[in-house]
């Protein structure tokens, strides 16, 4: 009866080896970068112009926000304005004398942003 109480007693620290012991891995933080944002644009008429402003958010590299205009279906043209970290409002003009069904695109770095659209007559 020695003899069982005995191996008990010594196989009883290695049995407290027997424990969880495993550190689970913690993920390095996901990085990312959310392109810059349109965050008010309007396209108005003004006499016989169309004006469009626009204000642009978020981290962005200095570059241009280009506008492209249409009537209906048909390209009218295009401008830009270069941007950066202290300006980040822009204001487009086209010389439009007859009421039409206008639209214009905003693009920056060549990614599409916004369309916003005025309509005068039905497309």
């Amino acid at each position: 009866m020695r003899r069982p109480a005995l191996l008990v007693l010594l196989v009883l620290p290695l049995l407290g080896g027997c424990r969880y012991n495993l550190v689970p891995v913690i993920p390095r933080p996901v990085e990312f970068s959310l392109p810059a944002r349109v965050t008010n644009a309007a396209l108005v008429r003004d006499g016989s112009a169309l004006v469009l402003r626009a204000v642009i958010e978020g981290q962005f590299e200095p570059g241009y926000l280009a506008v492209t205009w249409y009537d209906d279906a048909r390209a009218l043209g295009t401008d830009s304005v270069y941007l950066d970290a202290s300006g980040r409002e822009a204001t487009f003009r086209l010389d439009a004398p007859e009421p039409g069904a206008y639209r214009a695109t905003l693009s920056f770095g060549g990614t599409l942003l916004r369309q916003v659209e005025l309509y005068e007559v039905q497309p």
